[in-house]
């Protein structure tokens, strides 16, 4: 057995194991995504609350409520700073769930919103939100049409966190699922990645770092509704690359569907100066979260008419086939690299962008 074979064989064993949460607290890594967000989910959530709506732990779930099923999803906000380059908690609330629920292959239809606020919180600053939000649902034709508000303790929150919840219809039979990749399928990334967190971290200021970079926060369920009308059959997975990027979806996908996902380095999309910053902060733009981009997995017959179709809508203007999808090693993502290697892409064990979302 070679010595590749053997490392390919211990990650395989480890990933096999029954997720153990062995903290005694929770940590930032927790919640960043990562292998120590995907222990607590199966570990803790997915334990209490196991059924078959819950377990693929797609972005959202197919629920059936009277003639068809319907897209429900919920996720909360807790970015830091609340205001940044391209956006702020407002519209990143309410992009983030649209667009949760567009990779569940639906139309957006209604959310809900919750605010807890710490005394103190500016009240200028929560006019400013909602204005923000309201403006994102008009955007995404939306509606906001029910809310909770709580108020804590000066010092027992960070000013304002936002909960969303959303519900879309389904209008064409598509099967959308982690596990729906195939040998032969291709791997498109709707854009440039990786610039949500690098604003993230630029609007922060610990590092004295300037740099042009935006937020690309945005709505993406009118490119996939453009997607999915062309090729409703052949679209088998969406994912959109939020905490953990691009590498993290892509493992969730090759673990799901039991296949190899590779990657050539030189394809994927990313703009120079988010890679600069990357560098300076010794990060990998694979991992950096996208508020308004996501990962297609293609029939691979068809990535040509995928690539044009996206390319032919403002936010896919730049997108790319990033790498294919093969039979072995299952369960991994490779990457090919500029220098002509091959590394593995595994999922991060902690936490290097807290607090982007």
């Amino acid at each position: 057995m070679t010595r590749e074979q053997q490392v390919l064989d211990r990650i395989e064993r480890m990933r096999r194991r029954k997720p153990v949460v062995r903290e005694e607290r929770i940590t930032l890594a927790h919640g960043a995504g990562g292998k120590a967000t995907q222990t607590l989910i199966e570990a803790v959530f997915l334990e209490a609350f196991r059924n078959p709506m819950l377990a693929p732990l797609d972005d959202g779930a197919l629920v059936r409520l009277g003639d068809g099923p319907v897209a429900f999803t919920t996720d909360s906000y807790v970015v830091s700073p609340l205001f940044f380059p391209g956006g702020d908690i407002g519209d990143l609330a309410v992009n983030g769930t649209v667009n949760d629920l567009a990779m569940c292959g639906a139309r957006p239809v209604h959310l809900s919103a919750g605010f807890i606020l710490e005394e103190g919180f500016p009240v200028a600053d929560l006019r400013r939100i909602t204005a923000s939000m309201a403006a994102a649902a008009e955007r995404a034709q939306v509606t906001i049409v029910t809310g909770d508000t709580k108020v804590v303790e000066r010092g027992k929150a960070d000013g304002c966190y936002v909960t969303t919840a959303g519900v879309g219809v389904v209008e064409q039979p598509v099967t959308l699922s982690a596990s729906g990749a195939r040998p032969g399928d291709a791997v498109i990334v709707s854009g440039p990645i990786g610039a949500h967190g690098a604003a993230i971290m630029l609007a922060r200021d610990d590092f004295g770092i300037e740099a042009p970079i935006t937020s690309d926060t945005a709505p993406l369920h009118g490119i996939v509704a453009e997607l999915l009308k062309v090729l409703p059959r052949h679209v088998r997975t969406l994912r959109d690359a939020t905490r953990g990027g691009v590498a993290t979806v892509l493992n969730e996908v090759a673990r799901a569907s039991e296949v190899a996902v590779v990657l050539d380095e030189e394809r994927i999309p990313v703009h120079p100066e988010v890679t600069g910053v990357c560098e300076l902060l010794g990060l990998d733009p694979l991992y950096v979260a996208c508020e308004g981009r996501f990962v297609a997995v293609v029939d691979g017959e068809h990535a040509g008419q995928a690539l044009d179709t996206l390319r032919a809508h403002p936010l896919g203007a730049e997108a790319a086939i990033a790498g294919t999808v093969t039979a072995d090693p299952p369960g991994l993502v490779l990457l090919r690299t500029a220098f002509g290697g091959t590394r593995v892409v595994d999922v991060l064990v902690g936490d290097p962008l807290p607090r982007i979302c």
